[in-house]
């Protein structure tokens, strides 16, 4: 049974830093296509921030986090990072940790990932 699930979420202020962990058992690397790291802020539509393809580990990032965002992974691929720099209140959000098999989707998008964490709340005051 894939299991994934998020810590390190919580209250910073304007120009904070908080680290995003996922722990992730049940999904051997080799079956995963991609993982994903999503947000979704009250009223908006749940987004992909960061995300890498197993096939190409080089994560690709939003325009809304580039540069200032982080997604990497430990050595044994179980345990997913998100390290949050220069928050700002405009990415309070909830943000959910995702993945998806081979066959499955490619992370783009919400639509159809088989696979979710149960999220973390950042809330980031100016």
């Amino acid at each position: 049974q894939v299991q994934l699930a998020e810590s390190g979420g919580g209250s910073v202020q304007a120009g904070g830093s908080l680290r995003l962990t996922c722990a992730v058992s049940g999904f051997p690397y080799n079956d995963r296509r991609c993982m994903a790291w999503f947000r979704q802020a009250p009223g908006k539509e749940r987004e992909a921030i960061a995300t890498i393809y197993t096939v190409n580990p080089s994560p690709l990032y939003s325009n809304s986090v580039r540069g200032r965002f982080t997604f990497s992974q430990d050595n044994a691929k179980n345990t997913l990072y998100l390290q949050m720099n220069s928050l700002q209140p405009e990415d309070t959000a909830m943000y959910y940790c995702a993945a998806d098999r081979w066959g499955g989707s490619d992370c783009g998008g919400p639509d159809g990932i088989s696979y979710w964490g149960q999220g973390t709340q950042v809330t980031v005051s100016s």
